[in-house]
């Protein structure tokens, strides 16, 4: 396997992480905003601590994850409107009698009726700054959609053929050239082209030529083609359109025309792919794609013999988990094992959904032994990180796969259900494996080192984006990741099974971050005092602080802060050097 399999790289998985966030972000505010306003009322009307203290969470929440997603503005509002509530929270609140309870209360709401009405404003103007980006991002996708489509220009003129190259290319087109039949033959041969440019009028061989070849080899026949020509015909034209051409254009053209018609049919035929060859829901191929190309490669190994391997995958009791989260989920997992396969195959590469929760991978120039290592690799992955997340929760799966390579007089029916034979045989010996057809395990299986134990980490903070988007940033750690909404919640979790490292945030509603830590440490049943506990909180005193590491905190990090801050200090907590991350 010659192409190097690419994966997205740690910064585009953060960027992704970030806009996520932003966008989750700005839809809980919403609902956020709501709830001050409906308190702001409440608190005109009776000033109650329990009130207040409400009022001030939202905002300590709002004012510490708004810089984590790029919101510096909201954070900033939000921490001037915290500041005004400050008191609320201090040593001395609870001994303030009900009258002046009512005076300082009147005074911060009057102080804070601005500032609210421009937390507001804020968020109305970042939405809006979001949708132009939406909209120069689809104006930009016009071409980007099809920046990876591969062009094959012939044409005898070297001038014009080479114009044609730089321009397309421009365009965000991958471009190559011919300069003649016989070469443009053995590169249709070598490439995969979405579209041809050819000249009718060369020499030694005229391009109608190259129609014959077209019609004659399946693999080539549906690629669309635009005849380029000085003859302005009516006899040419109706020729190369009933060969097979896709559209006749004639010499002098303008290149805007050109281009526009090139663009129009290579989104035609691509929109044509996607609803006659994908399957809706995951976006790889569908069975009846994979049907017809496993006929074209079985002919392309004929004339160009090479290893040619197809595997079976089958998600392991993918029916209970339709049957314990529905099937939305079961979906979303779908679609996130989809995704995981596609990311380490190469472009030669097919994947399909062959039905269910199964799918089908075709491999050319492969062989048996490399297909299982690779699927190997995947399960591995599958097995140690989440293959989708909602709201929240992560989803992990592990499959069973079944690998058979081509063998010469077999059936293309022989040859598939060898294959799925073989993933059945996998299920049958516990799941959770790749076999290769004919061998009793796969062999990386049996030289696999013991896999180590994985150190626990527990998620706690009543903000679900951003806990959500901490754990999708340390998920690629080694490390198993659990959450827990408030402090209540996550004793109750620490009661069932202790942990390595806590990240705790400190202002949580029913029991709050330092609440948790002393009793954590005070219990020697928990196991507590083994436990690494790095504490999140919105306030930057130095008494906060030294209230947090006096009460058990082994590191003490102040909100807003960087993801990648944050994972190089739990990485730091837990023991694990630098590469340990994917």
């Amino acid at each position: 396997m010659n192409e190097e399999r690419s994966v997205p790289s740690k910064r585009q998985r953060g960027e992704k992480l970030l806009a996520e966030g932003k966008e989750r972000f700005l839809i809980t505010m919403e609902s956020q905003l709501r709830q001050l306003d409906d308190l702001y009322v409440l608190l005109e009307y009776e000033v109650r601590s329990e009130h207040a203290g409400q009022w001030y969470r939202i905002l300590h929440t709002m004012k510490g994850s708004a810089p984590v997603f790029g919101l510096p503005a909201i954070g900033k509002v939000a921490e001037s409107l915290l500041h005004e509530w400050e008191w609320t929270q201090s040593e001395l609140a609870p001994s303030l009698s009900a009258m002046q309870w009512s005076i300082q209360a009147e005074a911060s709401l009057k102080n804070s009726r601005t500032a609210l009405h421009q937390l507001k404003l804020e968020r109305d103007l970042v939405l809006r700054e979001l949708q132009l980006k939406a909209q120069e991002a689809f104006g930009a996708s016009r071409s980007q959609a099809l920046d990876h489509c591969r062009i094959l220009v012939i044409d005898d003129d070297s001038i014009l053929r080479a114009y044609l190259v730089k321009r397309l290319e421009l365009e965000g087109y991958l471009v190559d050239e011919a300069e003649d039949i016989d070469l443009a033959q053995r590169m249709l041969r070598e490439s995969h082209y979405d579209l041809i440019l050819l000249d009718l009028m060369m020499y030694p061989k005229s391009g109608y030529e190259l129609f014959e070849v077209l019609q004659e080899d399946p693999t080539l026949k549906w690629i669309p083609l635009i005849v380029l020509s000085a003859r302005d015909d009516l006899h040419d034209k109706v020729n190369c359109l009933m060969l097979g051409a896709s559209d006749y254009l004639t010499k002098p053209f303008r290149y805007e025309e050109l281009a526009a018609r090139v663009y129009s049919l290579l989104n035609r035929t691509k929109n044509f792919e996607q609803m006659a060859f994908r399957d809706a829901l995951t976006g790889v191929y569908n069975r009846r794609y994979f049907d017809h190309h496993i006929e074209l490669e079985l002919q392309r190994v004929a004339r160009y013999p090479a290893p040619l391997t197809i595997a079976f995958i089958d998600i392991d009791r993918f029916k209970s988990i339709n049957d314990t989260y529905g099937h939305a989920i079961g979906d979303i997992v779908l679609q996130g094992l989809a995704y995981l396969v596609q990311q380490r195959l190469r472009s030669t590469d097919v994947l399909a959904r062959y039905g269910g929760e199964e799918f089908v991978v075709l491999l050319p120039n492969t062989t048996g032994k490399q297909a299982v290592k690779l699927l190997t690799g995947i399960l591995q992955q599958a097995r140690t990180q989440p293959v989708a997340q909602h709201e929240g929760q992560s989803y992990s799966i592990t499959f069973s796969a079944g690998v058979a390579e081509w063998t010469t007089g077999w059936s293309v029916a022989q040859w598939v259900r060898t294959a799925d034979e073989a993933m059945y045989e996998a299920k049958a010996k516990g799941r959770n494996r790749v076999l290769l057809a004919g061998q009793k395990e796969a062999e990386p299986e049996a030289t696999e080192e013991p896999t180590p134990v994985r150190k626990r980490v527990l998620i706690v903070d009543d903000d679900d984006i951003l806990r959500s988007i901490v754990a999708s940033r340390l998920e690629t750690l080694p490390i198993e990741i659990a959450e827990a909404c408030d402090g209540e919640d996550a004793y109750r979790l620490l009661q069932r099974q202790p942990v390595d490292l806590c990240v705790l945030d400190g202002m949580m509603p029913r029991m709050d971050g330092l609440s948790l830590l002393k009793r954590v440490r005070q219990e020697p049943a928990l196991q507590g005092s083994s436990m690494r506990v790095l504490m999140l909180s919105g306030r930057r005193r130095e008494d906060d602080v030294t209230r947090a590491l006096e009460s058990g905190a082994d590191d003490y990090l102040p909100k807003p802060f960087s993801l990648v801050e944050l994972e190089l200090r739990v990485k730091r907590l837990l023991g694990l050097d630098a590469g340990s991350g994917v």
